[in-house]
């Protein structure tokens, strides 16, 4: 199906009563989320609740022991071989080398996606400034302060302007600033349909995404849009519908 005139490719993804095991741990268990075309997504829970093997499922790196993951695009099936050039997934652990600069890493990652320098050129200069990290070019990755290294690595994922973007914890472990700063980057983003999915710890973080899936011991514990699924629970805040649902409580 084509898209619009003048509008990017949209993608979206399903998960189909997914099951992994990683040695002992029953990862995810029989979860299904659907993760429309063209929103943010946000997978909230805490540690151990299977956010990064979800994450790791969605981008190629495991793969399911029961259930499917599928990939649309405006609507229609696509393998993931031709998904895969559109995907960008940054890990929680970012592989960054503390030596080399901010300029250094984006030409590392320019050759190693094999970006003609003029494309590149014109991507370097609007990640730079959107990430407010121009002046900060020569400085090395190990100098940068938690906020600027998390920027470092979205612009590292995003040269190669993917149109899924799966980013887990993102925001863990830099201040207030830093992660509001990198929230409105996400917003701008979002504006251009890429879809992206955000693995969370900050249950505040669910209320700032188009779609929030509340995750727990690899259960999905509740999904839908953040103000709906608050009303439908009568809370007040993610954190109290989090222990709610995690003490069996109805949510609706």
């Amino acid at each position: 199906m084509a898209q619009p005139p003048g509008q990017p490719p949209a993608y979206g993804i399903a998960v189909d009563s997914v099951s992994k095991r990683l040695r002992q741990t029953q990862a995810l268990a029989g979860i299904s989320i659907a993760f429309g075309a063209g929103l943010m997504h946000g997978v909230v829970g805490p540690e151990g609740a299977g956010k990064t093997t979800l994450l790791r499922m969605l981008s190629g790196l495991l793969h399911a022991d029961q259930g499917s993951v599928t990939y649309r695009l405006e609507g229609e099936p696509v393998a993931f071989a031709n998904v895969r050039p559109d995907l960008a997934y940054m890990p929680q652990q970012q592989s960054l080398y503390p030596d080399l600069s901010v300029a250094e890493h984006l030409a590392f990652f320019r050759d190693l996606y094999s970006l003609p320098r003029a494309v590149f050129q014109v991507r370097r200069e609007e990640l730079l400034r959107i990430t407010r990290l121009e002046k900060f070019q020569d400085r090395p990755a190990g100098q940068l302060s938690g906020g600027m290294y998390k920027k470092l690595g979205l612009m590292c994922s995003l040269l190669r302007s993917p149109r899924i973007l799966l980013l887990d914890e993102p925001t863990n472990g830099v201040d207030p600033i830093s992660r509001r700063e990198f929230w409105h980057l996400l917003y701008r983003l979002a504006s251009e349909r890429i879809l992206i999915v955000v693995a969370t710890a900050y249950m505040d973080e669910a209320e700032r995404c188009g779609r929030a899936h509340l995750m727990q011991d690899g259960v999905l514990l509740a999904s839908g849009e953040p103000r709906a699924l608050l009303a439908q629970a009568h809370a007040a805040t993610f954190d109290e519908l989090f222990i709610r649902a995690t003490e069996g409580a109805p949510l609706a």
